[in-house]
């Protein structure tokens, strides 16, 4: 591997300049999705009669640190699986912002409901300017970030503590203005992307054998086999296009590749557990306006000539009504689809954010891929489609 640390301390040596192109799409993908992220439910203390009329004859008192709602750093060991994790800007231009924000920081919420901050991940900066991923293992017992004191990516195994770094350096500005993680089931492999693609190299890594691959820029990463050697990738913009590539570590440099136009523009979720289903979400303009809302139906693609198979109408969510983005499956048949309330201003009245998104809610539904009905999972709190991360392979962001 001396050729590619060499290569890579090449390109760590020579910073990539800004890409106007990626931020034009940048700013249309903002006007498209008009965030109304999540918060963190506030937990009930039960309190005895006893103690309750002893504390009314005290005064008042400033509340102790320990008080339902206080968010601690990620303990070195024994967390609990996660239900999500959630990015935190601290200046919202509605409502108020959680207690203890940090501009910027990640914070991982366990399925019984303890939120803690992962004081370990890089702050994303202000107004998203470049990202710093997270992502969740599918039964929410790792974690990947950017670890900002060792310069490169991290996977924690948040029972055990156990922390893998990643084995060749990846310098702050390779991460881009949109970056994109895909942790693998067991935590072995590590997948990262990011636009605009520029010269920095994507990379997969092995983070068990201490090895590195190369991945095509500007691509969401969306699934991965379990040996690692096939990974299939999406793409939105500026058209939807679909790439899979074997063999990874069967030769000294990325595999053969495959890579399909879709036509239309939709928004992809992640692979399926069969290696090979995949659904998304049709994009469509609303007239008069520069907005895309999300089409009515679940569209089934063939991997490997990205024709459309079939189109399934989605019950029990309405499509239209919500800015829909598919993530992880949940078994065999069934796709969470991550919803908020869809919002569209008129494109001739310019839009001045007076601060970061309000926090909002998001709602998860598992839609049956056959048959579209659609269940409640969750509620979430978040700012943004963007900040908000649940267990399992990805979708297209």
């Amino acid at each position: 591997m001396t050729w590619l640390r060499d290569v890579l301390d090449d390109l760590a040596d020579d910073a990539p300049q800004v890409d106007l192109t990626e931020r034009t799409i940048g700013a249309r993908e903002r006007r498209r999705r008009r965030t109304v992220p999540i918060v963190a439910t506030a937990a009930v203390v039960v309190t005895a009669l006893i103690v309750t009329a002893v504390v009314r004859l005290l005064p008042s008192q400033p509340a102790p640190a320990t008080v339902p709602g206080t968010v601690t750093d990620l303990p070195a060991r024994g967390v609990r699986p996660l239900s999500h994790a959630y990015m935190t800007f601290c200046e919202p231009e509605d409502g108020k912002a959680p207690p203890g924000c940090v501009d910027g920081g990640w914070r991982v919420v366990t399925r019984d409901g303890v939120t803690y901050r992962v004081a370990q991940a890089l702050p994303g900066p202000e107004r998203g300017l470049r990202t710093s991923p997270l992502a969740i293992s599918r039964d929410g017992g790792k974690i990947a970030y950017y670890d900002a004191a060792a310069g490169t990516f991290a996977v924690r195994d948040l029972a055990s503590g156990e922390v893998l770094t990643a084995p060749t350096r990846v310098p702050k500005v390779w991460l881009g203005s949109i970056a994109h993680l895909l942790l693998s089931d067991d935590g072995r492999f590590l997948a990262f992307t990011k636009r605009p693609p520029l010269k920095d190299p994507a990379m997969l890594f092995d983070m068990r054998e201490r090895m590195v691959r190369p991945l095509p820029n500007g691509w969401n990463p969306i699934g991965l086999s379990p040996d690692g050697n096939t990974i299939t990738l999406a793409e939105y913009a500026p058209k939807t296009r679909l790439q899979t590539i074997g063999r990874l570590w069967q030769t000294s440099t990325a595999g053969s590749a495959n890579t399909v136009d879709v036509t239309g523009r939709y928004l992809v979720g992640g692979l399926g557990p069969d290696g090979r289903s995949i659904v998304a979400v049709e994009s469509v303009d609303v007239p008069g306006t520069d907005c895309l809302r999300s089409g009515d139906a679940l569209v089934h693609l063939d991997r490997d000539t990205g024709k459309v198979l079939r189109r399934v109408p989605v019950r029990g969510l309405s499509m239209t009504k919500n800015d829909v983005h598919l993530r992880s499956w949940i078994g065999p048949r069934e796709i969470i689809a991550l919803a908020k309330p869809f919002v569209c201003g008129d494109a001739d009245t310019p839009k001045t954010p007076r601060g970061d998104p309000p926090y909002v809610p998001f709602t998860a539904y598992a839609v049956d891929v056959r048959t579209g009905k659609a269940r409640k999972l969750a509620t979430y709190t978040a700012q943004d489609f963007f900040q908000l991360v649940l267990p399992g392979f990805p979708g297209t962001l």
